[in-house]
């Protein structure tokens, strides 16, 4: 086990960030915690990076317990977090050196595990990192939290605010270092990365509302989401909260998504009650769900 969290509580005065959070993260295992700004991903990220003092609980990292220890926590682990912070004066290659001058090592004894990643920025080896693009500098980051071969790498929310092109590129490089046995704990607000995670957590106001497969979450969700769709969209919305029997109405893309509390409901009598308001080229159809559907729910 890389990382085991049994009811970890932490208070900012009388704001409870996190409550009474348990989870584990199995070696090898790329792991999501997936919610938006402010469910409390970032404090985890600290407590676990021996950051934060949790107020209750206990937690270990790469064996260690975060509280007794922290100077083998720091060798053992490699932490990526939301805001770029390395610095921003130094060169590509100067921020490079400097972490691994840190931990005791040089970027030739473990240049093989961040080769994948340095090539693409080595050619701007030279400039510095307050002038590279978000791509390469959360490319740079990376290089940097990888330097010392951790066990565990954590990631607060690394494509935040990166182009759709470099989001893509980065999950595809996170792969390739679970495949050389890194355990990976990454958060992120964007429900599609969910998807790309062994397990992930679902977490919302300090609290997990759930942890499974993004597979087994989708497969395991009862109820049926419908795709609704008409000219006036705002009107749309209106009309269908004050449907009878609606359970949930949201927009989801070019569709609003509609869940109904009748077992036995028919989208044909909801066709006919918006032709009646007035609604023109009317769809209804299943829609398929998504981890977005499920938390919007839970």
């Amino acid at each position: 086990m890389s990382i085991s969290v049994n009811n970890i509580s932490k208070s900012y005065k009388n704001i409870k960030a996190v409550e009474n959070i348990t989870f584990n993260v199995n070696d090898g295992e790329l792991f999501g915690l997936i919610g938006p700004d402010g469910a409390g991903k970032t404090t985890i990220f600290r407590i676990l990076t021996t950051l934060l003092v949790a107020n209750e609980g206990s937690a270990e990292v790469a064996g260690y317990d975060v509280i007794n220890g922290i100077k083998e926590i720091r060798n053992s682990v490699g932490y990526m977090p939301g805001k770029f912070s390395l610095y921003q004066d130094l060169t590509v290659e100067e921020n490079l050196e400097f972490f691994a001058t840190i931990f005791g090592t040089t970027i030739e004894e473990n240049y093989d595990l961040i080769k994948d990643i340095y090539v693409q920025i080595e050619p701007f080896k030279t400039r510095r990192a307050g002038a590279l693009s978000g791509g390469m500098k959360q490319k740079l980051a990376l290089c940097c939290a990888l330097i010392h071969a951790p066990k565990v790498l954590f990631l607060d929310e690394p494509t935040t605010g990166v182009d759709p092109v470099s989001r893509k590129e980065f999950w595809i490089m996170l792969k390739r270092l679970q495949k050389k046995g890194i355990t990976i704990l990454v958060s992120t607000p964007y429900m599609d990365e969910a998807s790309l995670c062994d397990r992930i957590a679902l977490i919302q106001k300090g609290k997990i509302l759930k942890i499974d497969s993004p597979e087994n979450i989708i497969n395991n969700y009862e109820k049926i989401i419908y795709d609704v769709q008409a000219k006036n969209t705002h009107g749309l919305i209106h009309d269908l909260k004050n449907y009878p029997n609606q359970y949930s109405v949201y927009a989801f893309g070019e569709f609003i998504h509609y869940i109904d509390k009748k077992a036995d409901f028919n989208p044909n009598d909801l066709h006919d009650y918006l032709k009646n308001k007035n609604h023109a080229d009317i769809v209804i159809k299943p829609a398929i769900i998504t981890i977005e559907d499920v938390f919007m729910d839970l």
